[in-house]
């Protein structure tokens, strides 16, 4: 055991029973070493990634020009070389996380991918764009993103019956979160149907913590009261704790327990949008103020150099907090601010920006492609 003075924040947050992910990945990344490095010295399990961290990639990763020149030979499409690149880097990146996956035994050692926004309300799309992707990685310690649309649930269910690990993500509300849940559960209980081993499937529900404030930040600005003032920057942390409390009680019901007594496994809650994006608050508020076992943290690389760097961690800072973050949230309500308007912008927010995102990743490829032809 590490003596506590010596302890990096990173290995503290890791001992309360925080999974650190890490939310980037390039070919750069791979290639230098410089995910290995924070497996070894900042205690990341995990990694993911999705539309926008793939155009930050191919927007300025040399990199990525060997693969692109062999595909623009062969007269391959954007979205075709989008799909052969992103898999690529997540191959790569899973096989390096691989000796955590075995280690924790499918618990941890994951590498995230998204299906494509563009499908986010096509049921059938996603089912098969999460099939093409799982298959075509051919690594069991990937999990496939599905965003947690009214169609994402539909989605959630028939790929995990497919036996296919699944990272929910785009989360907001409470109810929204449940039914989630129950998407997960339903698709377990088709896989134990289908006679699939449960204990191989894994899923995690991505709740986004910052944008939440953001929104309800900028809807207490234009009220403008000193109560309003007051609430500011407490919403996102308040929700999460909240969703943390629906975690627990999910799974201790007893259609989660059957199906976990049959070898599957809880589906953990991962904190997503956890970078700070008020200057004038700590940076690592929404990593130390949601540390409790079992849960996902995702950061970028900043946000995670910040935690190793001066992060108080004091363990767990969730359970227990449950009567407080609902009064948060019933006096944000009260003043007028609606949760499910706030919620409901966020998930349409969310989605425009992630298919912005991919206009702009097809749209390098395509220049890319052209370029090397």
């Amino acid at each position: 055991m590490t003596h506590t003075s010596t302890m990096t924040p990173t290995q503290r947050l890791s001992d309360a029973g925080v999974s650190i992910w890490l939310d980037d990945l390039s070919r750069e990344r791979i290639q230098s070493g410089s995910l290995k490095e924070l497996i070894k010295t900042r205690n990341v399990v995990g990694v993911t990634t999705n539309p926008t961290i793939f155009a930050a990639a191919l927007a300025h990763g040399e990199s990525y020009a060997e693969q692109i020149k062999d595909l623009a030979g062969t007269g391959t499409s954007a979205a075709d070389a989008v799909f052969e690149i992103t898999t690529t880097d997540v191959a790569l990146a899973s096989d390096i996380l691989r000796p955590i996956f075995v280690q924790t035994q499918g618990f941890d050692g994951r590498v995230s991918i998204e299906c494509a926004p563009v499908n986010a309300h096509r049921a059938d799309a996603t089912i098969a764009e999460a099939k093409a992707l799982w298959s075509r990685i051919d690594r069991h310690n990937v999990m496939i993103k599905i965003p947690a649309t009214a169609a994402g649930l539909e989605a959630i269910t028939a790929v995990i019956g497919a036996g296919i690990s699944v990272n929910v993500t785009l989360i907001f509300s409470l109810d929204r979160y449940r039914e989630v849940i129950a998407a997960y559960l339903a698709g377990l209980e088709r896989a134990k149907r289908a006679g699939l081993d449960l204990s191989s499937i894994h899923s995690v529900a991505s709740f986004f913590v910052s944008r939440l404030d953001t929104e309800i930040d900028r809807r207490l600005d234009a009220i403008g009261t000193d109560e309003a003032h007051a609430l500011r920057g407490q919403a996102g942390i308040a929700n999460a704790r909240l969703a943390y409390e629906v975690y627990q009680e999910s799974f201790t019901d007893q259609r989660a327990q059957g199906l976990i007594a049959a070898g599957a496994n809880e589906q953990r809650p991962l904190w997503a949008s956890t970078g700070v994006k008020d200057p004038t608050r700590p940076d690592t508020m929404y990593v130390v103020e949601l540390a409790a076992s079992d849960v996902v943290n995702t950061m970028p690389e900043r946000t995670l150099e910040a935690t190793h760097d001066h992060a108080s961690v004091r363990g767990d800072t969730i359970t227990g907090s449950y009567p407080a973050a609902v009064k948060i949230l019933d006096r944000i309500a009260a003043i007028g601010i609606s949760y499910a308007g706030v919620t409901d912008y966020l998930e349409a927010e969310g989605l425009n920006k992630f298919r912005a995102s991919w206009n702009d990743l097809l749209q390098t490829v395509r220049l890319a492609l052209e370029a090397a032809k």
